[in-house]
C-alpha cells in the first residue's frame, strides 16, 4: 500500500522540532558554561561609584559671619581661611579677663606685703613680750620684798598684757594675710584660666580649612549667624578618593587585599584606570536605614531582585596630574581574581 504524503511529512516535522530544541538547548548550555568560565576568571560589576569623605566644617563659637573667604567649588588647602565670625564680643571678654588678672595680681601683691608687715610686727611684739616678762618678774620680786613701789609692778603687768595682745594681733594679721593670699592666688588662677578660654574662643572666630579639597554646595553668606557645632561648609577630601564596588558574594571568595583592579569612570569614559583593592567588607546590613555601622547595599535594581553584594574598596593609582574625580559618579570595575 503506498505511503500518503501527509504520513511521511509528520516524522520530518517532528525531527525538525527536535533538532531545533536540541540546538536551542545546546546553545543555552554552551552560553551558561561560557558564562561560568568567564565569571571564574573575570569579576565585573557596574554597581560601583566614586567616593570620598565629606568633611562637615562647623564653627566652634556662635556669632555673626562678617566675611566669607571662599566661593562654591573652590579648591582649598589645609589652613586656608573659610569664613570669619565677628570677633568683637570675644575680644571684649578677653579684655575683661585681662583686667581681672591685673586686679588679682595687685591684690595678691598687697596681701603679700601685709603678710610681711604682720610677720615683722610679730617679731617686734615677741621681743617686747620677752622683755615685758622679764620686767614683770623682776618688779614682782622687788615688790614682794618692798624694794619697789606697787605702781612700778602695775606698769610692768600692763606692759606684759600689752605685749601679749600685740603678739595675738600680729598672729591674727598673719593668718588673715595668708588667707587673703590664698584667695587672691585662686582668683588669679581662675582669671588666667578664663582668659585662656576667652582667647581660645577669639582664635576660633576665623575658621580654616581642615583638609585639602573642593568646597561643595556653598550657601553661607556674609551676615548669616554661625551656630556652634552646626556644619555650614562641606569640603570633599581630596586625599581620600576611592571606588566603592559592590560585588556578588560569588566573586568575593577569590579577592585579596592588594589585588589589581581596573576602573572605568562614567565621568571619563573610554579609559581604564589601574587600582588596587584596599578593603573587603566583612559584613553588611540586610535592612535599610541611616547611621548604621554596617553598610547597606540595596538588593534591587529597576524592580529586579539581585543577589546580595558585598562592598569592595578600590584605590586608584597614578592618576594624571589635575585629573578630576566626582564624588558619587558612576563607575564600572573589572578584577581578574
Amino acid at each position: 500500500m503506498p505511503v500518503s504524503p501527509a504520513g511521511s511529512a509528520r516524522p520530518k516535522i517532528e525531527t525538525s522540532r527536535l533538532h531545533r530544541l536540541l540546538t536551542v538547548g545546546g546553545t543555552i548550555l554552551a552560553l551558561f558554561i561560557l558564562y561560568e568560565v568567564f565569571t571564574y576568571f573575570v569579576a565585573y560589576t557596574d554597581d560601583a561609584y566614586v567616593r570620598s569623605d565629606l568633611v562637615a566644617v562647623a564653627p566652634q563659637v556662635t556669632g555673626q559671619i562678617i566675611a566669607v573667604h571662599v566661593v562654591d567649588n573652590q579648591e582649598v588647602k589645609i589652613g586656608d581661611k573659610l569664613f570669619t565670625i565677628d570677633p568683637e564680643p570675644f575680644q571684649l571678654v578677653v579684655n575683661q579677663w585681662k583686667a581681672q588678672i591685673d586686679r588679682a595680681t595687685a591684690q595678691l601683691k598687697v596681701a603679700r606685703e601685709e603678710l610681711a608687715v604682720a610677720q615683722a610686727a610679730l617679731q617686734v611684739s615677741t621681743s617686747s613680750h620677752t622683755y615685758a616678762v622679764q620686767e614683770q618678774s623682776r618688779f614682782s620680786d622687788l615688790a614682794k620684798r618692798q624694794f619697789a613701789p606697787v605702781a612700778e609692778l602695775d606698769r610692768a603687768n600692763d606692759a606684759l598684757r600689752r605685749s601679749q595682745a600685740e603678739m595675738t594681733m600680729s598672729t591674727v594679721a598673719i593668718a588673715k594675710a595668708q588667707t587673703d593670699i590664698g584667695a587672691h592666688q585662686a582668683a588669679l588662677e581662675l582669671a588666667q584660666a578664663q582668659l585662656a578660654s576667652a582667647q581660645w574662643n577669639l582664635d576660633r572666630t576665623v575658621v580654616h580649612a581642615p583638609n585639602n579639597g573642593p568646597i561643595t554646595n556653598l550657601t553661607v553668606r556674609k551676615g548669616d549667624m554661625a551656630t556652634i557645632n552646626v556644619p555650614i561648609i562641606g569640603i570633599v577630601d581630596a586625599d581620600a578618593w576611592r571606588i566603592m564596588a559592590n560585588y556578588k558574594q560569588y566573586y568575593i571568595r577569590d579577592f585579596k587585599v592588594g589585588d589589581t583592579a581596573w576602573v572605568w569612570l562614567d565621568s571619563a569614559p573610554w579609559h581604564f584606570h589601574k587600582g588596587r583593592i584596599t578593603g573587603i567588607a566583612r559584613g553588611f546590613s540586610r535592612n535599610p536605614g541611616i547611621d548604621k555601622l554596617l553598610p547597606y547595599v540595596a538588593p534591587t535594581t529597576d524592580w529586579i531582585r539581585l543577589q546580595r553584594r558585598i562592598p569592595v574598596t578600590i584605590v586608584l593609582e597614578e592618576l594624571p596630574p589635575g585629573y578630576k574625580l566626582y564624588m558619587g559618579a558612576d563607575a564600572r570595575t573589572v578584577i581578574f581574581p
